[in-house]
């Protein structure tokens, strides 16, 4: 909220420099910004009273979007890559698998392995759980398992990330 827009009866008032010009009335901090050629901007409305600050408005919302664009410049994006397998997967299919999801793990993505059991297969899920396992077993060294393997529906999941 800027100028008329603050409704306030008393705000604390915080001047073009950065200093502390107590708590008054709106109209009076809006008499202020007046006579220095600036706004009153609203920057924190939840608090007793409201604060508000005598700045220039549209350099301080370039300043705000400025700072936003950086924040979001230095955090880092985790995707979710996901791994399916077949309960009746071979040895070196297997590793295969093993290597893309250590090509992930390395790249600082979450991986999710999905065994998909499909018709007959479904009979036998106990027994495929160590597939699972050998899998998480063989990644050991650089990754760690999440969440452990969880049946949902007609598959069984887990997400494993790099160790820290």
């Amino acid at each position: 909220m800027i100028n008329e827009q603050i409704r306030d009866k008393e705000v604390r008032l915080i001047g073009e420099d950065g200093e502390q010009l107590g708590i008054m009335s709106a109209k009076e901090a809006m008499k202020l910004a007046e006579d220095a050629g600036l706004d009153l901007v609203k920057i924190a409305p939840t608090a007793k009273p409201p604060v508000c600050k005598i700045v220039d408005y549209g350099k301080y919302k370039y300043e705000q979007i400025r700072r936003e664009k950086e924040a979001k410049k230095k955090q880092k994006v985790i995707e979710i890559k996901e791994i399916r397998l077949s309960p009746n997967i071979d040895t070196n299919d297997l590793n295969t698998k093993v290597n893309a999801a250590r090509k992930f793990l390395t790249k600082g993505d979450r991986v999710k392995v999905t065994l998909r059991f499909r018709g007959r297969e479904m009979a036998h899920m106990n027994n495929s759980k160590h597939i699972l396992d050998d899998f998480a077993e063989s990644l050991s060294d650089i990754a760690v398992i999440e969440k452990a393997p969880k049946v949902e529906g007609r598959s069984m999941t887990m997400f494993l990330t790099e160790k820290r």
